[in-house]
């Protein structure tokens, strides 16, 4: 029984510390955004955004294929191949002498990350099911919601002890522990028999069964551009309380709140969703988002888009408890028509979501001007856009049945 036990623990702690991966790896290098635009001279600060950019859009890339590739040859050997891009694209970035070169490395680093990110759920919907596979879960990701509060912290005590460079060693020892501990303490868990053939005919055809479920594209839509605004704030981020409010040393701490708001509302949800049900939480999030980033425009107009700190942080805490509701409503929304191919179809919801959320990303980050004013509007274009391509959906949805049922 203690045996188990301990088994059960270090399992535990293996996956989170794979799953944290990729949130230490964008949260751990925003308070060294403003020294990496410094130390490269890049022409405008905004461009250092692209160290965040770069990961995710390896992220995405990644996801598209270790879903449907562990699915063929087994959990482990996509892993391993994960780990060792992460661990190459780690030292490129510790060596690079261009801001080219450490966009390089955050490409392969994201890459990398997709792989233990995406296969850890797999590891566990193998091993284990029912109460067991929900208890193993919720553990897991209440330290998967803990890292992204932490992990800037991290990188600013880094950063005051230390270059920006070593925030990526650390990134590079975590990829080597956790990896060295996959590769001693975990077993293959996909038996050779359950195993799928992995073809182009499979791929094509798992993406016409998802662009044919409308439900499926619509709310994989809607979840990226609420992650694009998401991280439309995370490229902003760095530039908005370093440069704008001056609050280099507070950084850790403001970004910390806002995060918190996301794992509340992600414990919230779990109480309501059961008597609300998803799509009434995910109207009721966008509501909320919109009236309350409507009045707070309001108070921009008053303040020349620069309001009193504090006044910000009170609009962003209850707008990322409004974004916490949505990330796992949308997702599972999006997939709820995806039984049939449920692995591959994970990986297009998450590499779409993302590939819809890059440029909107981006745009927000680079159209920084000394305000709040291009968060709060990506935020207010997000909610508004998402409220409108829902209710269009509903629509033809119910056209659709009134027709079929004539």
């Amino acid at each position: 029984m203690n045996h188990d036990s301990n088994h059960s623990k270090a399992f535990i702690i293996l996956l989170a510390g794979m799953m944290s991966l990729v949130a230490l790896s964008v949260d751990a290098m925003l308070p060294a955004l403003v020294a990496i635009a410094d130390d490269f001279e890049l022409a405008n600060p905004a461009h250092a955004q692209w160290t965040i950019t770069s990961l995710f859009i390896g992220l995405s890339v990644g996801q598209l294929i270790y879903g449907p590739w562990s699915d063929a040859v087994g959990r482990k050997p996509p892993i391993y191949v994960g780990y060792l891009l992460f661990i190459v694209g780690s030292i490129i970035c510790v060596l690079s002498t261009s801001f080219t070169w450490l966009m390089v490395g955050r490409v392969l680093q994201g890459m990398g990350a997709a792989a233990p990110r995406i296969i850890t759920m797999a590891l566990v919907r193998d091993k284990l099911k029912g109460a067991e596979m929900a208890r193993i879960m919720s553990v897991v990701f209440s330290v998967f919601i803990i890292v992204p509060i932490l992990a800037p912290a991290v990188g600013q005590v880094i950063l005051s002890l230390s270059h920006w460079r070593w925030i990526f060693g650390m990134l590079l020892a975590m990829a080597i522990v956790t990896g060295l501990g996959f590769w001693r303490g975990q077993e293959e868990t996909l038996a050779v028999e359950k195993r799928r053939p992995l073809s182009l005919k499979s791929f094509i055809e798992g993406l016409k069964f998802l662009l044919a479920e409308r439900s499926a594209l619509v709310y994989t839509i809607v979840s990226g551009l609420v992650f694009g605004a998401f991280m439309g704030y995370l490229n902003s981020a760095p530039l908005v309380f370093i440069k704008l409010y001056d609050q280099a040393d507070n950084f850790a701490l403001l970004f910390a709140l806002s995060a918190v708001a996301v794992g509340a509302a992600s414990l919230v949800n779990g109480r309501l969703v059961l008597k609300l049900g998803m799509r009434l939480m995910i109207n009721r999030a966008l509501w909320g988002l919109l009236v309350l980033t409507s009045v707070f425009c309001l108070l921009l107009l008053a303040t020349n888009g620069v309001p009193p700190l504090w006044w910000f942080m009170a609009y962003l805490i209850p707008a990322f408890f409004c974004v916490g509701i949505l990330f796992g409503n949308l997702n599972s929304l999006a997939m709820e028509p995806l039984g049939a191919i449920a692995g591959m179809g994970s990986a297009f919801v998450a590499s779409i979501s993302t590939l819809v959320a890059i440029p909107i990303g981006s745009v927000i980050g680079l159209s920084f001007n000394q305000s709040c004013y291009p968060v709060v509007i990506g935020f207010w274009l997000v909610a508004a856009s998402s409220l409108l391509l829902i209710k269009c959906f509903d629509k033809t949805s119910a056209e659709a049945e009134q027709s079929a049922s004539a």
